[in-house]
């Protein structure tokens, strides 16, 4: 059994991304996965599954595209994957609320952060499926366009830490 997480894009407590997380976790056990928790109200969700990360996802987004009546993206990662991450943070000594993980389902295009247009302060980095933004003056007031990110969905290094940690405890539930 593999533990994954699943980020939900545009998912959230209000708007038109709304989805409770109650309904979340009752959509995933009606899919077939196992030990299913959420984590806040922003579309986190981690359980356990024997199915391959592909199959995971693919899954995930017909409930979800069922439930919700469009589609709805997913990003899936293996708890592991969500641990390295966090380990490969290149900006680990900013406060975990101002540097985000953009996770893309591949890897970030070459150039990608060329491509970038009304960078004030903020430093960014590409990672393996992922792109790192250090927001100095924080996320507020940036008016950042990253174009390789338009279908990723973005989480902070508290809320990765968090969800690696859930992750790992599943994993080692016997």
């Amino acid at each position: 059994m593999t533990s994954y997480v699943a980020l939900l894009r545009a998912v959230n407590v209000g708007g038109t991304g709304k989805l409770p997380m109650s309904e979340l976790k009752a959509m995933c056990e009606t899919a077939g996965f196992t030990d299913v928790r959420t984590y806040i109200a922003s579309g986190n969700v981690v359980f356990g599954s024997r199915l391959a990360e592909a199959a995971v996802k693919k899954k995930l987004e017909q409930a979800l595209h069922d439930h919700a009546g469009k589609p709805v993206g997913v990003i899936v990662r293996t708890s592991a994957e969500m641990a390295q991450v966090l380990a490969d943070n290149p900006f680990p000594d900013k406060p975990g609320n101002r540097v985000v993980a953009i996770f893309l389902d591949n890897a970030p295009p070459a150039g990608a952060l060329d491509a970038v247009t009304h960078q004030k302060d903020e430093r960014l980095a590409c990672g393996t499926r992922e792109i790192y933004v250090h927001y100095g003056d924080g996320m507020a007031d940036s008016r950042l366009t990253i174009p390789a990110a338009k279908s990723g969905t973005a989480r902070n290094m508290n809320t990765i830490a968090k969800l690696a940690k859930m992750g790992a405890e599943l994993q080692a539930t016997p």
